[in-house]
């Protein structure tokens, strides 16, 4: 949700000083990449993990001042609801063991959190969407006490004019009127980073882009909103309309939205900061006194902050990241496709799956995205969205001159992806034992066409079927789905049938 800042409010001459400083933070991100003044190839990978917390009972908690308070550990951070808490896991190499490296850190870490929650009759639960959510659980009040998400709530609304409107339509229709952005909140997901070279940025960003379907296509699961059945991963078109600054005229004029799969592939990583700055006005206008081209004429590194900061608030699937860490300046690829959970295993398979295959289609002789027309991968991410691991989706046949065709994602990425995917995990020198657990992960959840998405959908059924009006039937999936998630036992092994 972008920096920490301090609601001092705006003068009317802050949003023209922070377009300058914008500019003047570009041509030295410029001048930086031109210069070759990136840190070295380290194939650092980091993991963040928003999460939710719900009583026993399968309801939201609006407490995680509370727990944090007990967990007392900078791992751990506020999000945006009160009912989020955020878990950031320290950046790891891609190499060897890591991948069960990780899977221990966030187990440990989430078990320790889960039961500092429960001394407060709270839990941790790991989804892409409470289900049990409603519409008076996201309002103004129970946003997160921190001065960077009321300034968000009063800079969106004031760009928009207007109250925020959703209106989605799936399985179920939705259509809901918000005077607050907090419907956002209810988007809980995972954030993969991969720091990477300005020569290779592209190629992995491109790759990312070109992946992310099949990323939701088995990894969807938020298929409720405020009681409704809608897409099997409802947080993209909900983070869409829940960060809308454009009143509807502006739409009908084609202006772009905050949160955006972008519109072609690039050729570097200034590309997507570029367009940022042309398409986007500030949202945050607050400026540093750092000078950044004097630094950069002193040798220096400068920080960038108001293009770190105007950044953070364009919500890119794949977005481009500047950071400095032990005085060198790095790109990093923040992968944010994913939504929570369900379990621990899962979120470490999703991230095999990932890492593994924008390794191996980034460094193919001829690239993917030279064959696939950026539209189609457009259309794809739409398409895994509505219909999760049932989703067609669009892609080059193999072999020389393959022509786009129409493919089941289950069938594209067994036969194609996940081979791809463990060659690129052994590029990158994971131990084949964790490559072929996790992996098998993904293939397991396409063989029976399983993922948190259909689970979810699946029990919710049941529950109806078993004579539960709709409000008890979300809840007793709920409490299901986090009972089988403290097993540990990845999704696709989970019974859908609800214990008497």
């Amino acid at each position: 949700m972008g920096e920490k800042v301090e609601a001092d409010g705006f003068d009317l001459a802050d949003p023209q000083r922070y377009r300058t400083k914008l500019h003047q933070c570009l041509e030295g991100l410029g001048r930086l990449l031109e210069e070759k003044r990136f840190d070295r190839p380290r194939n650092l990978m980091g993991v963040e993990i928003e999460l939710n917390l719900a009583g026993e009972d399968g309801m939201p908690r609006m407490m995680n001042a509370e727990v944090l308070e007990r967990i007392r550990s900078g791992d751990f951070q506020t999000e945006l609801g009160q009912f989020n808490l955020e878990v950031n896991i320290v950046p790891h190499r891609l190499s060897g063991r890591v991948l069960d490296q990780l899977a221990e850190e966030i187990r440990t870490a989430l078990a320790y959190a889960d039961r500092k929650a429960r001394e407060v009759d709270a839990g941790i639960v790991m989804i892409g969407i409470l289900p049990t959510l409603a519409g008076p659980d996201l309002v103004s009040a129970n946003l997160s006490a921190a001065d960077r998400y009321t300034l968000l709530n009063e800079q969106i609304l004031a760009a928009r004019g207007e109250n925020l409107v959703l209106d989605i339509e799936g399985v179920e229709r939705l259509h809901y009127t918000s005077a607050s952005i907090a419907p956002e909140a209810a988007c809980t997901s995972v954030q993969l980073h991969l720091q990477v070279t300005p020569g290779r940025f592209a190629a992995v960003w491109n790759a990312a882009q070109a992946v992310a379907a099949a990323q939701i296509a088995v990894g969807a699961n938020s298929p409720f909103l405020f009681g409704r059945e809608l897409w099997r991963e409802s947080r993209p078109p909900l983070f869409l309309q829940s960060t809308d600054t454009r009143a509807p005229e502006l739409k009908a004029q084609g202006v772009r939205p905050r949160t955006w799969f972008g519109e072609r592939w690039i050729e570097s990583a200034y590309d997507l900061f570029e367009e940022n700055v042309r398409y986007f006005p500030a949202l945050l206008p607050i400026c540093d006194e750092e000078d950044p081209l004097k630094v950069l004429d002193e040798q220096g590194v400068p920080g960038l902050h108001e293009l770190v900061l105007h950044n953070g608030t364009i919500y890119r699937w794949n977005r481009p990241v500047y950071d400095i860490s032990d005085g060198r300046p790095h790109l990093r690829v923040e992968n944010r496709v994913l939504p929570a959970g369900p379990t621990v295993d899962d979120v470490i398979a999703n991230a095999a799956f990932y890492y593994g295959l924008v390794r191996a289609l980034a460094e193919e002789n001829r690239p993917v995205w030279t064959r696939l027309p950026f539209g189609d991968a457009s259309r794809n991410f739409d398409a895994a969205c509505r219909y999760g691991i049932d989703a067609t989706l669009r892609w080059p046949r193999r072999g020389r001159g393959g022509a786009v065709t129409d493919v089941p994602a289950p069938r594209l990425v067994r036969e194609e992806l996940l081979p791809l995917a463990a060659a690129g995990l052994d590029a990158w020198g994971v131990e084949p034992a964790d490559r072929d657990h996790y992996l098998g992960i993904i293939e397991e959840r396409c063989r029976r066409r399983v993922n948190g998405a259909s689970w979810q959908a699946e029990a919710f059924r049941r529950a109806r079927e078993r004579g539960l009006d709709r409000q008890s039937a979300l809840a007793a999936a709920t409490r299901r789905y986090a009972e089988l998630a403290r097993t540990g036992q990845p999704v696709h092994t989970w019974p859908a049938d609800l214990p008497d």
